[in-house]
């Protein structure tokens, strides 16, 4: 009777871990292309960000403020991923993109879409007071062995308009609403505010999705996901990645990679590990 109970626990051990689909997830702003960035330039860049994402083996991630050059440089460097996002000015590869890459021989595209946040969301334009176009890119993915379907929302927040970022959070909620539904759902962003921020608190504290930096009891939160270029002085987070309940989370942290003593980008990238259940 033992023995049949203990062959009972190991099936039912091996079945779980079957059918769980472990996904590492990050978030990382590119920094634009800027010609004004001495000593930091895109150029120079490119293939660091290249070495990184391969080393530490991101499944998915979500990109911002890449221009279309930019993301076409990465995704060269990178043949394992394929991509998705629309230019945030015209709709087409005008602009900085939200773009989200993916490992394409681990992952089909069921559906993709793009949105405004903005009063207009299906056009590009600014919204409430905010400065720029800004854009969520989003996915519905499958995975090629579980058969797991699951969503991929990637924004990036206006940093001037203090309404904009307050209504680009009630809107992304009201979007996955209507887009995902009740499936299981990632949303990656540079939200351009940390944990006190009010449009944090809105996704953060919604009954849709938590934050995977709270999910873990040691979040490897070792400075602020900003820097400048520089030594970071602040342990704000501006990045996140938020889950919804059909996800666990094992491990979160921000990476700090250099090369000869510069970052690859002015923003650190976030990462985590989670199970879809």
């Amino acid at each position: 009777m033992k023995q049949i109970k203990a062959i009972l626990i190991v099936l039912i051990l091996f079945v779980t871990q079957v059918s769980a689909q472990d996904i590492r997830i990050a978030s990382y702003n590119l920094r634009y292309d800027n010609k004004g960035d001495s000593g930091n330039l895109w150029t120079s860049r490119y293939p660091i960000i290249s070495a990184l994402v391969q080393f530490h083996d991101f499944d998915i991630f979500g990109t911002q403020e890449g221009l279309r050059h930019q993301i076409d440089t990465l995704s060269a460097n990178l043949p394992g991923y394929a991509w998705y996002g629309l230019g945030r000015d015209d709709g087409q590869a005008k602009g900085e993109h939200s773009a989200i890459f993916y490992k394409k021989d681990k992952y089909k595209v069921l559906a993709k879409g793009d949105f405004w946040l903005s009063e207009t969301p299906d056009k590009p334009g600014p919204g409430w007071d905010a400065r720029l176009n800004r854009i969520c890119s989003w996915l519905q993915l499958q995975d090629a062995k579980s058969k797991k379907k699951f969503y991929v929302f990637n924004v990036h927040y206006d940093h001037q308009g203090v309404r904009a970022r307050q209504e680009s959070s009630k809107l992304i909620l009201e979007k996955i609403k209507t887009i995902a539904g009740d499936s299981p759902v990632l949303l990656t962003g540079d939200f351009n505010g940390d944990h006190n921020s009010q449009w944090y608190q809105t996704i953060a504290g919604s009954e849709v999705l938590a934050d995977t930096y709270r999910a873990v009891k040691k979040p490897y939160a070792n400075n602020g996901s900003f820097n400048s270029f520089r030594t970071p002085s602040s342990t704000a987070i501006i990045d996140h990645i938020f889950v919804t309940k059909q996800f666990s989370v094992k491990r979160w942290g921000i990476l700090t990679d250099s090369y000869f003593g510069k970052y690859p980008s002015d923003h650190f990238p976030v990462v985590a590990d989670v199970t879809l259940k």
